[in-house]
């Protein structure tokens, strides 16, 4: 599995310090940008990248950060396959849940509100949490 990561500059080091720890465990980590810190950039111009990757690809996964990850969730699932949930410090169960039960693909998360400590625990939760394969679960997804 592929882990693309995706930030503007809200996110940005928050995003630095996953791309290393995703690294560390040996993950084939795709840096879609921003590359360097740029108070000016525009968060859809790299979370568009990450999630053209995922549509072409829906078993890979992306983590896409920002202020508050709304908006970046908002671009990713105007792609075909997408399905990004977000997260930014709430329960941590949904973080599970949306792999079990909706089988997100990309994980966008607040980077204003969101522990850069507990997301990396989140990260790694997410990744290894497995879609239920539910009937009633492939049955909504269908419906998108």
């Amino acid at each position: 599995m592929r882990v693309y990561l995706a930030t503007d500059h809200a996110g940005f080091e928050l995003k630095e310090r996953v791309r290393k720890y995703l690294t560390e465990l040996h993950l084939d980590v795709i840096d879609c940008g921003a590359e360097e810190y740029d108070k000016e950039d525009d968060y859809p111009d790299f979370i568009a990248k990450a999630a053209k990757a995922i549509s072409k690809s829906p078993k890979d996964r992306a983590i896409i950060f920002g202020g508050s990850g709304q908006g970046e969730a908002m671009v990713a699932n105007r792609h075909k396959n997408v399905r990004a949930a977000v997260y930014y410090g709430g329960p941590e169960e949904i973080v599970k849940l949306s792999r079990e039960h909706n089988d997100a693909n990309i994980l966008s998360i607040g980077a204003r509100f969101a522990d850069s400590h507990k997301t990396l625990s989140l990260i790694s939760d997410w990744l290894e949490t497995p879609f239920s394969e539910e009937p009633r679960h492939k049955r909504r997804i269908a419906k998108f």
